[in-house]
This record gives structure tokens, C-alpha cells and sequence, in this order.
């Protein structure tokens, strides 16, 4: 029962010309740059933006800031088992890959795999599950056992063979910060990360990730207006570059400048006490466009498409795994 579930890794180059497969999250910020007329100009656009970003993080010696540029690929992981209709697959995971370009140099150095973080059963349980969950009396209840199963799969598909024969070091997720939460800026301070921001509780998504086996820290980096959320294991600030954690910021606090202007296209930066709200007024669009709500409706329905293809046909067989496997801890 241990080895029920093996996995597989595919990669795509996300360029101007990237395509998403029929397997990709149509949901995912890659993905949906990479749709409708101006498909093109979007993802040449958001590239631009990341690579300038890049260069003016990694500032030392490189005085006309076109020093580096970045190529990212999509990590695509597939999760194979066998049920009682015989093998099966099921698009488990997909996330990105950075790889730094030293035109300097002439040297391509690995970045950091994770950054963008995408998932079906994810969509599952905060499409499906959570709002059908209530206590006794009919109130909204978070259930206990809430997200155990996807903290469990994420977690076997680090420890896998395929993993670790595609990835030397563990996976680093930035995402936005929650609009539920105020963030207090701590006197810590990296010098590519930034000022350390904190806050007292888990928002529903650092508990979420914690059952990953992540841990979560808060940076607003220099330039930035917002602080982003860093999800990890082991050691953040030691066990990468600084140019690997640039790679990881300007790719990400590009995506947030576009799906979270609000936030992350302000023009302030954020206080020693923030309260991040999509309500704000004071901010910048970019040209890049981005339909936030057809993103939300397809993520319901992209939810109930993992039930009816995954989680019902296969549930005993996932009960029975999740069952033996070990509890997920951060």
C-alpha cells in the first residue's frame, strides 16, 4: 500500500509561444496568460516584466541591468495507480522551474522548483469539500481532516524516485499574502527577501500548506509594496542563492502584480501594520489581461472534475493509503 501511488514528471518551456496541454489547470496564472487573441503579447509581456524585475534584484555587477535573464518551465506531475479498472493516471501537480542565464558568463544555473503552485485536488477541496462543510447544527465547519489527503500525495511526491531524480533541493511556493490576516513588520531583514513581516495565526491557506510539510515566512523584498508568502521546508535563507530566491521573486511578485494589483501593483508601499485588501483604489493595472472571476467559476468546476474522475471512482483505494500513510507535519 505504500507504493500504491508512483508518479511521473513531464516539463513544458513556458515561453511567448507556450500552449497549455489538455491536462494543465486552465486556472493556473501560467495557463490562463496563455489564452484568448492577445495569448502572444501577454506572455512576451509577463516575461519582460520578469527578467527586468530579475536584474534589478540582482544589481551587483551589472551596471546596465541586463545582466540575467531567466527561463522557466512548467513541471507537470502525473500521479499512476492501479484500481480495480486497472491502471490509472491523474494530473496530480504542476509548478514551475527556474533556470538563470548569466549572459555574462555564458553560464545557465538551476533557480529554484516550485514558485507557482497548481493543483486539482487542491481545486477539490476549496471548491468541493469546504463549502459543503457544516457542523451538526448546519453552520459552516472546516473539517478536521480538511486537506490531509492532498498534504499526503504532495508529500509522497517529494520523496518519490521521480522527484528526486529531477530536483537536487526541496520545492519553494510564493504565493499572496491572505486578505484575512494583518501582517506586523518584524526588525528582521534579508538582503533579497527584505523586511520580515509576521502574523499572530495560520490564515486557511498556511494550514492548508502546513499539512504539505511547509512552513510559511512573509518578505516584503526591496522595490516591492507588498509582502509575499514564502512556503518551504528546511531553511529558507540558507539552503538557496540569493540569486535562486530572485529567480522565485520576480517570477512570482510578477504573476501578483497582475492577478493582484490590489496588493501587489499599489502605489504605496505597505506599513508596519497591513491589512492587504482587493478593495484598495490606489493601484496600477498592468497591460496584461486577466479575467479574475471566470478564474474563480472554473476553479469550482475544475473541483468537481477532480471528484468525478479521481476522488469518487477511487476513494476506498485512497482511504485505504491515507489511512497507512504518515500524518503530514510542517
Amino acid at each position: 500500500m505504500a507504493h500504491a501511488f508512483t508518479f511521473s514528471i513531464s516539463t513544458t518551456d513556458f515561453d511567448e509561444h507556450y500552449t497549455p496541454s489538455a491536462s494543465s489547470r486552465i486556472t493556473t496564472n501560467f495557463a490562463n496568460l496563455a489564452r484568448g487573441e492577445n495569448r502572444q503579447e501577454n506572455l512576451r509581456n509577463a516575461l519582460t516584466m520578469i527578467n527586468r524585475r530579475f536584474n534589478a534584484l540582482a544589481h551587483w555587477d551589472n551596471p546596465d541591468g541586463d545582466r540575467y535573464a531567466l527561463e522557466l518551465k512548467i513541471i507537470s506531475a502525473n500521479v499512476h495507480f492501479t484500481s480495480n479498472d486497472g491502471p490509472q493516471q491523474f494530473p496530480l501537480l504542476e509548478v514551475l522551474d527556474t533556470w538563470i542565464l548569466d549572459k555574462q558568463t555564458g553560464t545557465r544555473t538551476h533557480g529554484i522548483v516550485g514558485n507557482n503552485f497548481s493543483s486539482y485536488v487542491r481545486d477539490y477541496d476549496f471548491s468541493v469539500v469546504l463549502p459543503a462543510a457544516v457542523d451538526e447544527s448546519g453552520t459552516p465547519a472546516l473539517p478536521q481532516d480538511f486537506g490531509d489527503l492532498h498534504g499526503q500525495l504532495f508529500q509522497h511526491f517529494l520523496d518519490s524516485e521521480a522527484y528526486q531524480e529531477h530536483f537536487a533541493q526541496l520545492p519553494v511556493i510564493c504565493i499572496s499574502v491572505s486578505t484575512s490576516k494583518t501582517y506586523r513588520r518584524t526588525g528582521n531583514s534579508h538582503p533579497v527577501l527584505g523586511l520580515e513581516y509576521q502574523q499572530e495565526d495560520y490564515s486557511l491557506t498556511d494550514a492548508y500548506f502546513a499539512k504539505m510539510g511547509l512552513r510559511v515566512r512573509y518578505f516584503m523584498p526591496a522595490g516591492s509594496v507588498a509582502p509575499l508568502a514564502f512556503y518551504f521546508r528546511g531553511d529558507l535563507l540558507n539552503d538557496y542563492t540569493n540569486l535562486q530566491l530572485i529567480s522565485t521573486i520576480s517570477t512570482m511578485e510578477t504573476f501578483q502584480k497582475i492577478y493582484r494589483p490590489e496588493i501587489y501593483n499599489a502605489n504605496s508601499a505597505a506599513p508596519a501594520v497591513y491589512r492587504p485588501s482587493l478593495n484598495a483604489h490606489d493601484f496600477s493595472r498592468t497591460l496584461i489581461s486577466y479575467d479574475r472571476e471566470e478564474r474563480t467559476r472554473l476553479g469550482a468546476t475544475q473541483g468537481r472534475y477532480t471528484e468525478e474522475h479521481f476522488i469518487t471512482p477511487n476513494r476506498e483505494l485512497l482511504e485505504q493509503w491515507a489511512a497507512a500513510y504518515p500524518t503530514p507535519v510542517a
